[in-house]
């Protein structure tokens, strides 16, 4: 806490002013965290200062608050580029990243618990940076973050905004950014290090050397690529469900029909079936393997009934038995955008809608993948396929501007 608060001052994070009439001053509590390393063994233990931001006014303590964050096809195809040409990849944590951020509107907030100045008890904080918990707190940090990037040569990707690309001749530099993780590689280390260094000199900024662990994902290296895998995540989640010594099983859906959504009585406890489902929703990033399955139980969030906690409890299984499973990224000729996509017809029994997926191999390396269910009924086969191709040609545009921006383009 000591520690955390030496750094809010020395941030300047606030001045002490007296309260203003008919001002909405937003209150706080301190949070505190146990941070992990990539086996699940504790790091460090955290506090935070963290405002309530649910106490906020719309149009007076903030307006707008939306924030972009990298997609996860944009991750694959910038590590499988970077595999492809073995450069190196590294990754940065940047301590108290929101501290960073200006704040545009005139917030005011109580002094930490704890922390209140004897002086003047009665001053409340006029904020001169963002805290955690404000809602505008990840915008400001991104155009901070992202005005600073651009004035050190880099370039904003128009299909990603969270992707900052540096070009000079033949040297190149691609920068991701998801909040305050960042992932970088470049054509040469002299080249990493200049950006490291930049960067550095304007954030309080860690190098955590050699992508290993990011997002909950740990990555391998080795001679043949990256391995990307979630296994302590499974872990976790599994443990969370009481499932850490279930009986693995082979599938992680059965061949029957596909479930109704009035089928069986009601789940006991709605709330820790949408909880794990949306777990399972994250799992997807290094395991494509379940994401049919796990969009099928999504697809009864709203009024989850016992046939559909089976079928979670099933994937579960099935993650239980597959733990090592991953997402390899090895290297290739990254010239080809090879899309295959699938789709049934009316197998939804109450809506007879179909369900789409696709899959987007750059070279040898999976990108993209979805499944989906379609937003209209369909009345024969072929209009069903049509729709998954237009779906799957949409994300193929996408990636085709993705590799051009990156001055990759397939062939």
């Amino acid at each position: 806490m000591d520690e955390e608060f030496t750094t809010l001052l020395s941030n300047r994070t606030w001045d002490l002013v007296p309260r203003p009439a008919g001002a909405n001053v937003v209150t706080g509590k301190w949070i505190f965290h146990h941070k992990f390393q990539s086996d699940g063994s504790l790091d460090r233990y955290k506090a935070r200062w963290v405002l309530r931001g649910f106490t906020q006014r719309p149009g007076v303590d903030f307006d707008e608050t939306f924030s972009p964050v990298v997609k996860p096809a944009t991750v694959c195809t910038v590590l499988s580029l970077a595999v492809s040409r073995d450069w190196p990849v590294h990754q940065l944590d940047v301590k108290n990243a929101f501290l960073h951020g200006t704040l545009q509107e005139t917030v005011y907030c109580t002094q930490p618990s704890g922390f209140v100045d004897p002086t003047k008890p009665d001053l409340v904080c006029h904020l001169n940076k963002s805290l955690y918990g404000l809602k505008q707190a990840p915008r400001a940090w991104y155009s901070r973050f992202a005005s600073y990037i651009i004035t050190l040569g880099f370039t904003e990707a128009k299909s990603d905004t969270s992707l900052f690309i540096f070009r000079s001749g033949f040297d190149m530099v691609y920068l991701l950014l998801y909040v305050d993780d960042i992932v970088l590689t470049a054509s040469s280390e002299a080249l990493l290090h200049w950006t490291i260094q930049s960067l550095q000199s304007e954030f309080s900024m860690k190098d955590l050397g050699s992508l290993h662990h990011f997002l909950g994902i740990s990555v391998t290296r080795s001679s043949t690529g990256l391995q990307l895998s979630q296994r302590q995540y499974c872990i976790e989640v599994l443990e969370r469900a009481g499932m850490a010594d279930c009986k693995p099983c082979t599938t992680p859906v059965d061949t029957n029909a596909k479930l109704s959504s009035t089928d069986g009585p009601f789940v006991a406890d709605p709330t820790d079936y949408r909880s794990l489902a949306g777990a399972l929703q994250y799992l997807t990033f290094t395991r494509p393997d379940i994401s049919y399955a796990v969009q099928q139980v999504c697809l009864h969030m709203h009024d989850p009934r016992e046939p559909h906690l089976a079928a979670l409890k099933r994937i579960l299984r099935y993650v239980r038995g597959t733990l090592d499973f991953g997402l390899h990224i090895r290297r290739s000729s990254p010239v080809d955008l090879v899309v295959y996509s699938d789709a049934d017809w009316a197998g939804c029994p109450d809506t007879r809608k179909s369900t789409s997926g696709y899959a987007v191999f750059l070279g040898d390396n999976l990108v993209s993948w979805s499944s989906k269910r379609q937003h209209t009924v369909s009345r024969s086969s072929a209009e069903v396929e049509y729709r998954v191709v237009a779906n799957a040609v949409a994300e193929a545009c996408w990636l085709r501007q993705l590799l051009h921006e990156l001055h990759s383009p397939p062939s």
